[in-house]
């Protein structure tokens, strides 16, 4: 903000608070800037799928799905495993971790994965494409970068959303998703170095697209660079509170696709 006078003798009463025009387009031309460079050397893209692709659970509330989880837990006895901080959080991922962690590599954890699993591929005939998401990574593949999905859903469920939009050409082979190995889920980034190393990708070339502070430190560690999406203000403050720079996050894929079709 500036101050900026009326008159032409004082700054007394008369005087405005405006916001500067040259400062704002200064601002924007520099984070367009920032962008279009990510976007130039990103011969290799990592997508999230869950956020970046799509809305998984557009049709199916995740939370109705941790909740199940809970219930499915206390029916046989196991409803003290979890925090009461756990059995209330909204996110199934929560639940399957909680378990995994107190007992590791197990039955009952590899049983809850699969149902979860489950409920994910139910949720993929009615999740929602995330807006510009389709033309961007059918345009990424025809200027000839590789692309892979690294997700903390499936790999199952991603290639029945992909069949589903036509896009599995635009992956596969490179869609890296849960396993029954939990522990290897992203923040860990052993999922983005293994699609970096199929892909024979050099990380200085390779761009994580995600919507989570998860995604960020998964891309930290593997050394690629970062592009955060955030669909609303609490995904873009969860961004930021992790120090993801404004340049680097986007509320749409909109002008990542206008850039790519650009400069490609």
């Amino acid at each position: 903000m500036v101050r900026r006078p009326l008159g032409n003798h004082h700054d007394g009463p008369d005087t405005l608070l405006v916001t500067s025009d040259t400062a704002q387009t200064e601002q924007v031309t520099a984070e367009t800037e920032k962008l279009r460079e990510l976007i130039k050397l990103a011969r290799y893209v990592a997508f999230d799928f869950d956020g970046p692709i799509c809305r998984l659970f557009a049709g199916h509330r995740a939370e109705l799905i941790a909740d199940e989880q809970v219930r499915w837990l206390g029916d046989r006895g196991l409803h003290g495993l979890l925090t009461p901080a756990e059995r209330d959080h909204p996110d199934p991922h929560v639940v399957l971790r909680a378990v995994n962690e107190r007992h590791p590599g197990s039955d009952l954890a590899a049983e809850l994965e699969e149902r979860l699993t489950q409920h994910e591929l139910r949720a993929a005939a009615s999740a929602m494409p995330t807006a510009f998401a389709d033309p961007l990574i059918r345009t990424w593949t025809a200027v000839g970068a590789r692309l892979a999905i690294v997700t903390n859903n499936s790999a199952r469920t991603a290639y029945a959303y992909l069949a589903d939009r036509g896009l599995t050409s635009c992956f596969d082979p490179h869609v890296y998703g849960r396993t029954q190995e939990l522990h290897l889920m992203k923040p860990d980034p052993y999922r983005l170095n293994q699609a970096l190393s199929a892909m024979g990708a050099a990380p200085s070339s390779s761009l994580m697209i995600g919507d989570a502070p998860s995604d960020y430190v998964a891309a930290q560690a593997a050394g690629t660079h970062f592009l955060g999406y955030a669909r609303n203000e609490r995904k873009y403050e969860a961004l930021r509170k992790a120090e993801v720079e404004p340049a680097h996050i986007v509320t749409s894929l909109e002008p990542v696709l206008h850039l790519l079709r650009a400069h490609p």
